[in-house]
């Protein structure tokens, strides 16, 4: 295999309609759809292989029962370059978003993290390099293809990250559930930063010190703690609000 296999039908569409380099449309016999039929167009479109399989092949090769009938063998996922991406925010005109996290273990929390980004139209997502989750199948699977529609940084160190966003004109947000402020009455506006922590630790002390605000979401009841992507996709439309200029009328 020359690449990764991603799998789903959104993943697999979205990828055949990008830029990543494919090679072969691997099938389920009896997936016969409109949804799988122009996907295979997709790929003809692209010159890419089309193949079919029995569904328990597809499932070995996948390593998941979750394929929707389809998987693509892609070039491994290119991320983007830390510099390249606050360039390109640059050359909008307009206020810079961007999503950080800081330790995401879960493949699932990052896809659906990632897919929460794109639809409140941050500009980029970051993460880092060691003690974390990176684009894996599953990840663009629960992403819904969205690592095909928004860059994705991956840095060495996310602490020096931020004091470099902070040097570009960037204001840091910090996402704790133990702050005292509550995220309803910050004010977002300009070059906005939000930063969320992993499942279980939250924020890091050193990371929470960059932070120029750490806030919290107020809770009324239930368990104790609300889901990292739940939360972050929470703080991200709620921050989008002030720095896309959406107003409540």
């Amino acid at each position: 295999m020359k690449g990764e296999l991603i799998f789903g039908v959104n993943p697999v569409k979205e990828s055949l309609q990008g830029t990543r380099g494919a090679f072969n449309l691997y099938v389920q016999i009896s997936a016969t759809d409109h949804r799988v039929e122009k996907i295979i167009k997709l790929a003809e479109e692209r010159g890419v292989a089309v193949h079919r399989k029995e569904k328990q092949d597809l499932t070995r090769m996948c390593a998941s029962s979750h394929h929707q009938g389809l998987a693509l063998e892609v070039e491994p996922f290119r991320y983007t370059e830390l510099e390249d991406l606050l360039a390109s925010v640059t050359q909008t005109g307009a206020s810079g978003f961007l999503l950080v996290l800081d330790g995401i273990q879960d493949p699932h929390n990052l896809g659906a993290l990632i897919r929460s980004a794109a639809c409140a139209g941050a500009d980029g997502v970051i993460i880092p390099k060691d003690r974390a989750c990176g684009i894996t199948a599953a990840a663009e699977k629960s992403s819904a293809g969205a690592v095909e529609t928004i860059p994705v940084a991956q840095v060495t160190n996310i602490v020096q990250t931020l004091e470099t966003l902070k040097k570009s004109g960037y204001w840091i947000y910090g996402l704790d559930g133990e702050a005292r402020q509550s995220i309803y009455g910050v004010k977002f506006s300009g070059n906005t930063v939000l930063v969320t922590g992993s499942e279980g630790e939250g924020i890091r002390p050193l990371v929470r010190k960059q932070c120029d605000v750490v806030m919290s979401i107020p809770q009324y009841g239930g368990v104790g703690s609300l889901n990292a992507s739940v939360a972050g996709g929470v703080a991200l439309f709620e921050a989008a609000r002030g720095v896309r200029g959406v107003s409540n009328s």
